[in-house]
């Protein structure tokens, strides 16, 4: 193998959770040229990613087909000896198969992969309970036997090292509030009452996109924690990684900051409201904790992905999670 190329232009949790398979890959063929292609967006997870040859990027904002043209036509040309597509839409499908690749692999949900060399099997139905994301991406290399352990792992840059030193100072954790997916999301009023019985001595940073700016200013005003930042927009990816590395715990939601934890091996606390970790997206750091409700609810999980809202109106897997398993996870660091 000389030329291989990874695929997937998913979001940006299930882009972290496809890193084994690069570790995999350059392991198995340390001289070989990986590239990965992903959507925009996403790149700068692997700006100093020391495996990665090169980035093709799917813009997917304007002109999305005739992108994937052009795409297909810089992969064609690429003659690559190994194709593995983590995806299962067919665009990447249709990649995949335009590719002329010596060999390619991808799931059976993808609608070509009739067409790959091989087609894997996807588990994620319920007689799969319990196996994790990253068991199910690494079914697409199993053909190829190792005995090394691979987990998702991103790599901060010394300038990224360098930027977030400044808030490391004193004591601190992270919460990372916000959610693409109401559901998934513990709402902004158990944050602040999290937030209220925190000490004022340890300092409280408050992660995201530029877009959760005003959900993360309202939740430090109603906490009125006297030691709160909001970062939200102000790190690039990389940077929120190498901050939550050293945190006293990480306070993540079922989402990509949980998987950001991970890929650095950072403390973490993932809390889980629709959804649950049977699905396979739970915390992989050594020093990780799921926190969810108690009481078995009928109506959970209510999806894979969650909802806008509660299908049910009442949001019970968020509202009856005891504060204190949170408060009880930072006295135990």
């Amino acid at each position: 193998m000389k030329k291989i190329l990874v695929v997937q232009t998913a979001s940006l949790g299930d882009v972290i959770l496809t890193t084994p398979l690069l570790e995999k890959l350059h392991f198995l063929y340390p001289d070989a040229a990986i590239d990965f292609l992903l959507k925009k967006g996403n790149e700068t997870l692997f700006a100093s990613h020391p495996y990665i040859y090169n980035l093709l990027i799917w813009d997917k904002s304007k002109s999305k087909y005739k992108h994937l043209l052009q795409l297909i036509k810089t992969v064609r040309s690429e003659k690559y000896d190994l194709v593995v597509n983590v995806q299962r839409f067919a665009t990447t499908g249709l990649i995949t198969l335009l590719s002329n690749a010596a060999v390619t692999i991808g799931f059976d949900k993808n609608p070509f992969s009739f067409f790959f060399s091989k087609r894997i099997q996807h588990k994620i139905e319920k007689k799969h309970k319990g196996i994790h994301e990253i068991e199910r991406n690494m079914e697409l290399l199993a053909y190829l036997p190792c005995k090394e352990k691979f987990l998702i792992k991103l790599y901060p840059s010394g300038k990224d090292l360098a930027h977030v030193s400044q808030f490391k100072t004193v004591k601190y954790i992270c919460i990372a509030p916000a959610s693409l997916w109401k559901t998934k999301q513990f709402p902004a009023e158990r944050w602040v009452e999290f937030m209220k019985i925190i000490d004022n001595e340890i300092r409280i940073y408050l992660l995201g996109s530029k877009t959760d700016t005003f959900l993360c200013d309202e939740i430090i005003k109603q906490s009125a924690h006297l030691n709160a930042l909001n970062l939200c927009g102000k790190l690039s990816l990389l940077e929120s990684a190498a901050l939550m590395k050293d945190a006293a715990m990480n306070y993540v939601n079922d989402s990509s900051p949980l998987h950001l934890a991970s890929s650095v091996n950072a403390n973490v606390t993932a809390i889980f409201c629709s959804t649950v970790p049977e699905f396979g997206f739970g915390p992989l750091s050594d020093n990780s904790l799921v926190v969810e409700v108690k009481e078995k609810l009928s109506c959970r999980p209510c999806g894979l992905h969650g909802y806008r809202e509660c299908p049910e109106k009442h949001f019970n897997c968020a509202v009856k999670i005891d504060i204190n398993l949170l408060k009880s996870r930072l006295s135990n660091d």
